[in-house]
């Protein structure tokens, strides 16, 4: 069932299936890394919510 398995066929589903899982995989990356450096940039800027 892995790529580096000896039975794996690279069929058009295969390729379909890999293709798509990495693309999503890659798109909540980039959008987690995007929140992540906002959050610390406008940490480091103060501009956040002063909730005391």
């Amino acid at each position: 069932m892995f790529p580096f398995n000896f039975e794996w066929i690279w069929d058009m589903g295969h390729v379909v299936f890999m293709g798509g899982l990495w693309y999503a995989l890659i798109i909540i990356g980039l959008g987690m890394t995007y929140c992540i450096i906002k959050a610390a940039l406008d940490t480091l800027k103060g501009n956040g919510d002063h909730h005391h």
